[in-house]
């Protein structure tokens, strides 16, 4: 367990031991008392795999780790614990997809308990994603010039060439319009085939009604996010079929209420990725979840959300903000972490490859390839994050 991942409960623990010796003296009933036990590791929502433990006969066995009073007695799942002072440890087999953990101390003041659910992996292997946000260009550009097929446009061919050399699949988060000029009904389907041919590897997903405003959903109601998402849904079963669309893992801006997550979790979304990390001193593009599981997504590839549902997943870069030697610089240690090392979730802009963009990026098509060439020579393997689970069978 790292020292940051301690800090939390070790400061909890302390504030509840001064509790405790006050109670001692002054003969406080120990009913009223703060919890003095607590598992620090797993985090509750972990999703582990065969990194984070030794596999067995039928499960993955992990070591469950957390702080006690010195002198209590503490059981895991029902098995004695080993001490080493305030901290104890605790061998625990998974067998199930979710599994709780609960650590039991009895003492002075009576028992106390600390639960958590985690999941299992079961399936897992190295794997990438690669999705593209902010698409509208090249949709508009399809339609206005009326191409013979969908790979005349030039975006398209190029992430064509991509998945043939990688065998990368694409997911592009789409706004409904560009603009004044273009919207998804103004969109033929006379390729529907085309897309239906290509579904092995090239999906579309909802992203946004559009460009601007900025962070449309950080404060939006259920209901618009709602009417919005079903806008796009309804317009890429028209035109491209079912085959092509797929529930989004990023919403635009990576912001929406948490009274909003049920509405996504209705429509099929398993999975939501983003930043999670500190701007301007404050945790951003993390759907508003808390700054504790905020920072824990920062440092690891994913948590699960019981109460909603759905995976959070941490993207690992984004191409269009670093040269390809950067890309490389930051994937590097993330293959060395056992938190980061399994998913690779990657991920850029459309706009960037656009010419008449105003931050049009001549070598935009260099960074995206060496974020899949990096994962793909050391055998990571592209998924659909929604497929199975985080991309693995379930």
């Amino acid at each position: 367990m790292l020292a940051r991942e301690q800090t939390l409960a070790r400061r909890d623990f302390l504030r509840a031991s001064g509790a405790l010796t006050l109670a001692v003296l002054t003969g406080r009933a120990a009913a009223s008392l703060p919890s003095l036990t607590a598992i620090e590791w797993p985090f509750h929502g972990a999703v582990l795999n065969y990194r984070h433990g030794r596999q067995v006969d039928g499960g993955l066995e992990i070591t469950v780790s957390g702080i006690a009073p010195v002198e209590y007695r503490v059981t895991v799942n029902g098995q004695e614990a080993t001490r080493a002072g305030q901290r104890f440890f605790a061998p625990v087999v998974l067998r199930e997809r979710v599994t709780e953990i609960v650590a039991v101390s009895e003492g002075i003041t009576g028992r106390q308990e600390h639960r958590v659910r985690v999941v299992w992996d079961r399936h897992s292997f190295p794997r990438y994603r690669f999705a593209i946000d902010d698409n509208s260009f090249f949709l508009r550009d399809i339609a206005q010039n009326g191409y013979r097929s969908l790979f005349d446009c030039f975006y398209l061919a190029r992430l064509r060439e991509l998945h043939q050399k990688y065998g990368t699949k694409f997911v592009l988060n789409i706004y409904y319009t560009t603009g004044d000029d273009f919207n998804l009904s103004k969109f033929p389907d006379r390729y529907r085939s085309e897309w239906a041919d290509n579904a092995e590897w090239l999906r579309l997903a909802f992203h946004a009604y559009a460009d601007e405003p900025a962070r449309p959903y950080q404060n939006a109601s259920p209901n618009k996010l709602a009417a919005d998402y079903d806008l796009v849904a309804e317009q890429v079963l028209r035109f491209a079929g079912e085959q092509t669309w797929t529930p989004t893992t990023i919403v635009h801006w990576g912001m929406v209420l948490p009274v909003a997550l049920p509405v996504l979790r209705q429509r099929g979304v398993r999975v939501l990725s983003g930043y999670f990390r500190k701007i301007g001193g404050l945790w951003d593009v993390n759907y508003n979840l808390d700054p504790i599981r905020s920072e824990y997504l920062y440092r690891h590839d994913a948590l699960m959300d019981f109460d909603v549902d759905i995976v959070f997943s941490k993207i690992d870069v984004v191409c269009n903000t670093m040269t390809p030697a950067q890309v490389v610089q930051t994937l590097a240690p993330l293959v060395e972490d056992v938190n980061t090392a399994e998913i690779m979730d990657l991920m850029t802009h459309e706009q960037y490859f656009w010419s008449f963009y105003s931050n049009y990026l001549p070598d935009h098509w260099e960074r995206v390839e060496a974020a899949i060439r990096f994962v793909s020579e050391r055998g990571y393997k592209p998924v659909f994050l929604h497929e199975g689970f985080l991309g693995a069978p379930e």
